[in-house]
């Protein structure tokens, strides 16, 4: 409020009941109320039950499901070129991730189990991340370290700090086994040199020989480190919630050096020496930015409690109509809740429920030949490399860098031109059982059946 009153912004008012019922489904599980659940939330009448709907949903099945989607486009979670994990690996890597994200996982402990993994791709489910790229030198091992846990890209990166980065990766090693690709990863502690590596803030981390460096990377991040890792981590959840980053792009924090001093991605990141500023990047609310990433940290890095924060603010429950002139600039400072459009698996999923069917994928890459059960959502579709036309018109991500803007959420001439004309759509609009349920139900009465109608697909009355 205080950034609106500096820029002149009036704010959006707060929503009706049915949009955030629809809204903070869709956000937070991934999947359409019922007409039943609509309708029920809607005549509530207690003050606090937008409170106690998004307490419920973060306890749903489909909320570990959901998110477990979203980090499984983070973390390259894909069979085949040019990730190569391979099924078996994708299934027990994206189990785990379910698991953290299940069991509440503090964000510290996933990243350091990531970080510090070691072991089999197919036993050790963690160590899938040093295999979900293409490029397994130091470098390209150091890209998706820091694109993931600090949100930025290292090739943007002046030269120096860079090399640095870098020689924290450079005692990992790869082995094949008798198993038909399975692979063993592990630090090698044959590489015996001591070494010290000048950290962005610079912070120096002095490792004896014989000490696993990543380790180091680990404890940088929970340490010194931690307001920037914060940071990007909150504003990767902002991004997810709003379809808009305070930094964005969302996976783009960037810095350079100026003089002695360090000018680097998260706004008041390290003290001292090295002063940070968003140069590359800023932030379009910096108070906003540190402030999610301080409860956060409070929080002891919990996830549920970081959703349930933001789910809970005004910001977050604004309307999408914007109170100020200039709309651009209202959706640019979160004057206005930005619309954005659903995800693919989503949309895929509704269209699913309506039509009464479940979806059908299958992956015919005999590697070993993939059958998802009938009963499974498309938002539990964790393998990238198992798609459908449908999938990739609507902008599912390819999974290939691990960037969030690889899911487009642009609006294109062939969605609507698939929404409109095609069959696949007609069947599943013609044969919903919902339609005869509705009608015998209303006994005739025609406002009735429309009230029905919008309550089932737009979760409010007309």
């Amino acid at each position: 409020l205080a950034n609106f009153a500096k820029l002149g912004i009036k704010p959006a008012k707060i929503c009706s009941d049915a949009v955030f019922l629809r809204r903070v489904y869709l956000d937070i599980i991934g999947t359409l109320p019922s007409a039943d659940e609509a309708e029920k939330f809607i005549s509530d009448k207690t003050p606090d039950k937008r409170a106690k709907l998004i307490d419920g949903l973060l306890n749903r099945d489909e909320f570990a499901k959901y998110w477990t989607l979203k980090w499984c486009d983070i973390l390259r979670v894909k069979s085949e070129f040019p990730i190569n994990l391979w099924p078996n690996a994708v299934q027990a890597y994206s189990h785990w991730i379910w698991n953290a994200v299940e069991t509440n996982m503090p964000y510290d402990k996933f990243a350091r189990a990531l970080l510090t993994s070691s072991g089999s791709n197919f036993r050790d489910p963690a160590v899938n991340f040093y295999r979900s790229t293409p490029d397994k030198t130091p470098s390209g091992i150091a890209k998706i370290a820091t694109l993931a846990f600090l949100g930025s890209r290292l090739q943007d990166w002046p030269e120096y700090d860079r090399k640095e980065i870098e020689k924290l990766f450079s005692r990992i090693s790869y082995k094949k086994t008798g198993e038909w690709k399975e692979e063993i990863v592990f630090f090698n502690p044959e590489i015996h040199d001591e070494m010290t590596v000048d950290m962005p803030d610079r912070t120096k981390l002095k490792i004896p020989s014989g000490h696993d460096p990543r380790a180091a990377f680990a404890g940088w991040l929970a340490g010194p480190g931690k307001k920037w890792f914060a940071e990007a981590a909150v504003n990767r959840t902002w991004f997810w919630l709003f379809g808009l980053g305070i930094v964005h792009e969302p996976d783009a924090f960037g810095f350079h050096k100026k003089n002695d001093g360090f000018l680097g991605s998260a706004v008041g990141a390290f003290t001292g020496r090295a002063q940070c500023v968003n140069t590359g990047n800023p932030p379009r609310n910096p108070e906003l930015l540190g402030y999610l990433a301080d409860e956060f940290i409070r929080s002891k890095y919990d996830f549920r409690e970081l959703i349930r924060m933001i789910a809970n603010s005004a910001t977050y429950q604004q309307s999408c109509v914007p109170a100020w002139e200039d709309i651009i600039a209202a959706g640019k400072y979160f004057a206005v809740y930005p619309v954005h459009r659903l995800d693919a698996e989503v949309l895929a999923d509704a269209l699913s429920y309506f039509a009464g069917v479940s979806p059908q994928y299958m992956s015919v890459i005999p590697e070993p030949f993939t059958y998802i059960p009938a009963e499974n959502r498309t938002i539990e579709l964790y393998d990238g490399s198992i798609s459908s036309s449908f999938l990739e018109t609507f902008g599912r991500s390819a999974r290939d860098t691990g960037f969030l803007t690889e899911r487009s959420s642009q609006i294109t001439y062939s969605q609507r031109l698939f929404l409109l004309n095609s069959p696949i759509i007609q069947n599943k609009v013609t044969n919903t059982p919902f339609l005869k349920t509705i009608m015998e139900n209303a006994k005739g009465d025609s406002t009735n059946i429309i009230n029905q109608i919008y309550l089932l697909i737009l979760s409010r009355y007309p």
